[in-house]
């Protein structure tokens, strides 16, 4: 009996890290809007809701809804209710990490600051 993983096994994992590659592009796809990037700058500083994210972004209202809108299509952002108003919040941590390393990356560019890890 063999005690190495089969061929199966191994067509389950290469599908799986071509999932986990596919599912990464459409979030950093997702990232690569200036508004949706604000709108997420924000809410990794805490909840907020459109008005909010309307002000923090300079983006007209409509325009941050729809992006709200593909955001939490994606899993990226979740919703509550308060009372009328829609509170929005980062669907979890590594986002928004990954938002600040981007940002920190842009800081680096701009201020053609020294690498580093």
């Amino acid at each position: 009996m063999s005690s190495g993983a089969g061929p199966a096994d191994a067509h389950r994992s290469q599908q799986r890290a071509e999932q986990r590659l596919d599912v990464a592009a459409s979030v950093l796809t997702l990232l690569a809007d200036r508004t949706r990037l604000a709108v997420l700058e924000r809410l990794g500083r805490g909840e907020a809701d459109v008005t909010t994210l309307t002000e923090a972004t300079g983006a007209a209202r409509p325009s941050v809804s729809q992006h709200l809108a593909k955001l939490r299509l994606a899993g990226l952002v979740t919703t509550r209710k308060e009372g009328r108003r829609v509170v929005y919040s980062l669907g979890h941590g590594h986002l928004r990490r990954l938002v600040d390393e981007a940002l920190n990356v842009a800081d680096h560019q701009i201020g053609h600051l020294p690498p580093h890890d």
